[in-house]
Parts: C-alpha cells; structure tokens; sequence
C-alpha cells in the first residue's frame, strides 16, 4: 500500500481532495491531509505544510497551479516517488523541478487510477 499525502485536503465531501481521501482509505492505503482547511478526512486530522513526512510514496495535488509555488520547497523535502497532477492541477514549472530531482510527474486523476486499480 502507498502512502499518500493529499495537498489540497478538505472536509467539504463534495470535493475531489475529499473523495479521493475516503477511497484511498477504503482501498487500504494511508493518508496525509494537508491543507488550509481545519477538520479532519477520513478520520484523520488535515494539517499545515510545517511537518515533513519522509514516508510518503506519492503526493496527489488537489491545488491549481497559482498556489502551488509555495509548496514547492515543501514537495521537494518530502522526497516522494511521485506526484500526480490531478486535473486542473497541471504545472510545466513544477513537473519540471521534479524531473530534476528524480520525482515522477504524473497527468493523471487518482480517482481514476484507484477505480481501474492503476494506483
């Protein structure tokens, strides 16, 4: 199972961030909300980008690209596999910083990816 840090949590269930919290869940594998949002998905808490996690395997991106800029530095310390730009989030800035440091990019919704068993 991978760990997943979610940017962009939120508790509102009619959210993208918060569906694919519930499922990743469902699916077995464990979360990290991150967000400017309080509350907690899927029973667990949602917290400020101040804490680095070192265990993540991928980072799925619920932010558009304007906000993005100030995650940067916080993406890159959080060493994941991969990020996956879920739409509406894509950015050539970011994905190209990632390439740099051996992260991988991926276009694609995790919802999707965890419906078709791609994840």
């Amino acid at each position: 199972m991978k760990n997943t840090l979610i940017i962009g949590a939120s508790p509102n269930p009619a959210r993208y961030a918060y569906l694919a919290a519930k499922m990743l869940t469902e699916k077995g594998h464990s979360i990290v909300n991150v967000g400017i949002k309080t509350g907690e998905v899927a029973g667990i808490p949602i917290e400020k980008p101040s804490v680095i996690h070192t265990d993540v395997d991928t980072i799925t991106l619920y932010i558009g690209p304007h906000l993005q800029a100030g995650y940067f530095d916080y993406i890159l310390k959080t060493k994941p596999k991969r990020v996956i730009f879920n739409p509406g989030t894509e950015n050539d800035e970011l994905e190209a910083l990632l390439q740099e440091n051996q992260i991988e990019a991926v276009e694609a919704c995790t919802l999707v990816l965890l419906s078709t068993g791609q994840y």
